[in-house]
C-alpha cells in the first residue's frame, strides 16, 4: 500500500491539501498574464502549488502551455539557458507543431543532445565562443517562444539562485529580455525570502514592481484535518480526532513537517491512530534527525547555538530586543540580539516572518526546534 502523504515531489491534485485561495489568484494572475513572485517560509510548499496550478491549467485552459524549471543546480548563464530548453522540450514533444520547430530551432544552436539513461529526457550540452553568443542564444530562445502566438507560463524555481551567477548583468539581461515579450507569463519562486524581496523590491533593481506577490501562508486547521482524516480512511486506517489535533499543534501546521509526521505515522501501520501513536513518531523523528542537529551545533558559535535554544524553548518571537527576553535567556544587550538573529536567518536557520504586529522570529526546521525545546 502506498503512502499517501507525500514528502517529495507533487504528485495529484488528490493529495494535495487545499490553497484553494492561492490557486484561484494565481489561475487569475496567469488568465491575464500578470507576472507573479511566490514567496513564503521555507518548506511551505511553493512548488507543489506551482504544479498543482499547472494541473490546473491543462484541465480548465489546455490552450495555455507551462513550462517549469528548477535553477537551484545552475551556476551561470549557460546552465541557465541549459535547464530552460531542456525544460522547453520536455513541454512541447516532438511531432508536433511548435515541437517540430523548437527542435529546429535546437538544433541551430549546434549542441550536443543526449538523452538521461533513466528518465528518458532530453539533456543539451551547447558550447560558446563569446558571452554575446550566450547572450544570443537567451534572447532567442524566449523570442521563439514569445511568437509561437500561444500563451505559454514559465515557472523558475530558485530564482534568486541568479545572485550566485559570475554574469553581473544576468538580472538585468533577464528584464530587458521578458519585459519584451507578449506572449509569456512568469511565476519566479525562490527559497530566501531575504535575496527574492531585494530582487523584486528593491527600487535600484532590474525587476522592481515587475511582478504581484503571491503569499503563502498556513493550511487552516480545519481543511487540513478533513485532509489528513481522509487519506487515513480512504486507506482502510482510522485517526482519532485527538491525534490530528497534536499533529497540527506539533507541526505548527508548517506543510512539510505536517506531511513528514502524517508520512511516518501512516508508515507505523497501525490500523487505529491515537495520540500515543502520533507522540511514537514524533519521538522516531527526532532521534533520525539527532545526527545532523549535533552537526549544526558545530557549525555555530556558542552565543549562536545559545540563542537558537533560546527560540526553541520560546517556540516564536516577536520581541527580541524586549528586556524580558533577553534577561531570561542571557541573551546580553538588544543590538547582540539583532546580530545573532540576523546571523542565524542568513545561515537559514532562523525564519523572520513579517506581520502586521510586527516580526516574528522561529526556527525554520519545526523538528529541529522540538529537539532544542528538551536541551
Amino acid at each position: 500500500m502506498k503512502n499517501p502523504f507525500t514528502i517529495k515531489a507533487y504528485e495529484s491534485r488528490e493529495l494535495f491539501c487545499d490553497r484553494e485561495d492561492e490557486l484561484s489568484l494565481m489561475l487569475n494572475n496567469c488568465l491575464n498574464h500578470t507576472d507573479m513572485t511566490l514567496i513564503s517560509q521555507r518548506r511551505m510548499g511553493k512548488t507543489g502549488l506551482i504544479l498543482r496550478l499547472f494541473d490546473e491549467i491543462a484541465d480548465v485552459h489546455p490552450e495555455i502551455h507551462t513550462i517549469y524549471l528548477d535553477i537551484f543546480s545552475s551556476r551561470n548563464i549557460d546552465d541557465f539557458i541549459k535547464l530552460l530548453a531542456e525544460a522547453t522540450m520536455k513541454s512541447f514533444k516532438p511531432k508536433t507543431s511548435i515541437g517540430d520547430k523548437l527542435m529546429t530551432f535546437i538544433k541551430s544552436m549546434k549542441p550536443q543532445l543526449t538523452f538521461d539513461n533513466i528518465t528518458g529526457e532530453p539533456q543539451l550540452q551547447i558550447a560558446y565562443q563569446t558571452v554575446h553568443e550566450k547572450e544570443y542564444t537567451l534572447r532567442g530562445l524566449l523570442e521563439f517562444l514569445d511568437e509561437q502566438g500561444v500563451h505559454i507560463v514559465i515557472a523558475i524555481d530558485e530564482f534568486q539562485q541568479i545572485r550566485e551567477y559570475p554574469e553581473q548583468n544576468m538580472e538585468a539581461l533577464l528584464r530587458t529580455y521578458i519585459q519584451q515579450t507578449r506572449n509569456l507569463t512568469f511565476i519566479y519562486c525562490g527559497s530566501k525570502k531575504h535575496l527574492m524581496a531585494d530582487i523584486f523590491t528593491n527600487e535600484k533593481k532590474p525587476f522592481y514592481s515587475s511582478t504581484t506577490f503571491v503569499s503563502l501562508g498556513k493550511i487552516e486547521a480545519a481543511p487540513y484535518s478533513t485532509f489528513i482524516r481522509h487519506l487515513f480512511q480512504e486507506n482502510g486506517r482510522e485517526i482519532d480526532d485527538e491525534a490530528i489535533q497534536f499533529i497540527l499543534e506539533w507541526t505548527r501546521r508548517h506543510t512539510y513537517y505536517t506531511q513528514q509526521l502524517c508520512h511516518t505515522v501512516f508508515a507505523d501501520g497501525s490500523q487505529h491512530i491515537g495520540i500515543d501513536e502520533v507522540k511514537a513518531a514524533c519521538k522516531q523523528l527526532m532521534q533520525q534527525g539527532e545526527a545532523v542537529y549535533l552537526q549544526y551545533r558545530q557549525m555555530l558559535t556558542v552565543k549562536q547555538w545559545s540563542y537558537l535554544i533560546a527560540i526553541a524553548k520560546e517556540g516564536c518571537v516577536q520581541q527580541i530586543t524586549s528586556a524580558q527576553f533577553l534577561g531570561k535567556h542571557h541573551i546580553g544587550t538588544a543590538s547582540t540580539s539583532l546580530r545573532l538573529a540576523e546571523a542565524l536567518c542568513e545561515k537559514g536557520l532562523l525564519n523572520d516572518e513579517a506581520t502586521l504586529d510586527g516580526t516574528i522570529y522561529s526556527i525554520n526546521d519545526v523538528f529541529l526546534s522540538h529537539w532544542m525545546e528538551r536541551l
